[in-house]
């Protein structure tokens, strides 16, 4: 599942509608609303996101908190490393291939490292 699978999953839960409901709200399938909760899809294109902005009523702070997680939630990531050291190719290489393997605790204790580099 991606953050953004999750809060939508969390949205929709919290307002009490099924998938069914909320897909047919969007005009979208409910196969293509659960495999994006699921994180089986890539991002949403920017007319989904605004129109699941519109349906939930979601304004400032909260639309751009949603918009944010789209952009982080791409399942299949690309990293490119040209131009970067040896060790940040490699760096990304075994990450993706250790993902799986790492414990929770040290993905949390690397995101927030990530995020404390980057100002977030």
């Amino acid at each position: 599942m991606t953050p953004f699978g999750a809060r939508l999953r969390d949205l929709r839960a919290a307002r009490g509608q099924s998938l069914k409901q909320m897909a047919e709200a969007l005009g979208v399938s409910a196969a293509y609303l659960s495999a994006l909760e699921h994180g089986k899809r890539g991002q949403p294109t920017w007319i989904l996101l605004q129109r699941i902005i519109t349906h939930f009523n979601i304004i400032w702070d909260e639309a751009e908190d949603l918009q944010r997680l789209a952009a982080l939630s791409d399942p299949r990531v690309v990293v490119d490393t040209a131009g970067l050291s040896p060790q940040a190719t490699e760096f990304a290489n075994r990450l993706a291939h250790d993902i799986a393997d790492i414990p929770e605790a040290e993905i949390e204790a690397m995101l927030a490292r990530l995020k404390a580099i980057g100002g977030e």
